[in-house]
């Protein structure tokens, strides 16, 4: 592994430890030659779907590029990099144990939705007026709107 600080490629781990659902081992690694301490992170590799774009273009599935929509959505709310860490592995997990090839953007949106939904309604409307790409003020209303209507049934 090579060292961030000097560039050197030799190291030794001090501590290993497992991610609470054991698919990452988290290792503690100093450099052999500046002693500078940075940490690695480990999981197998998987082959997700990729992913078929709304006019039809077919990509990777990226995780980093999710992970930068909810980061601009969550963006000065008590939203965890945590919590969207865990929901984008969540949909990872369906995804790999779906078994399909490809898979609509729509469905990997709407599953972004749901779980924004759940962790802050103020991150989820703003990623839904992107996705959902609101025309006017009436259309973000009415997402307000049926958030209160949901939340008065509860």
């Amino acid at each position: 592994m090579k060292c961030p600080f000097c560039g050197h490629i030799e190291d030794k781990v001090i501590d290993s430890r497992q991610s609470k659902d054991g698919d990452i081992i988290r290792r503690r690694r100093e450099c052999l030659k500046c002693e500078g301490r940075f940490t690695s992170y480990e999981k197998i590799e998987n082959v997700l779907p990729h992913v078929i774009k709304k006019d039809n273009r077919r990509e990777p599935f990226d995780r980093e590029k999710i992970l930068q929509g909810l980061e601009r959505a969550c963006e000065k709310r008590a939203v965890s990099v945590e919590a969207r860490e865990a929901l984008v592995g969540k949909i990872e997990k369906g995804l790999l144990a779906s078994g399909e090839k490809e898979i609509s953007s729509s469905l990997i949106g709407e599953q972004l939705m749901d779980g924004l939904k759940e962790i802050d309604e103020v991150a989820y409307v703003r990623f839904a007026s992107v996705y959902r790409q609101f025309k006017d003020i009436k259309e973000f209303m009415q997402e307000i709107k049926d958030i209160v209507y949901n939340r008065k049934k509860i």
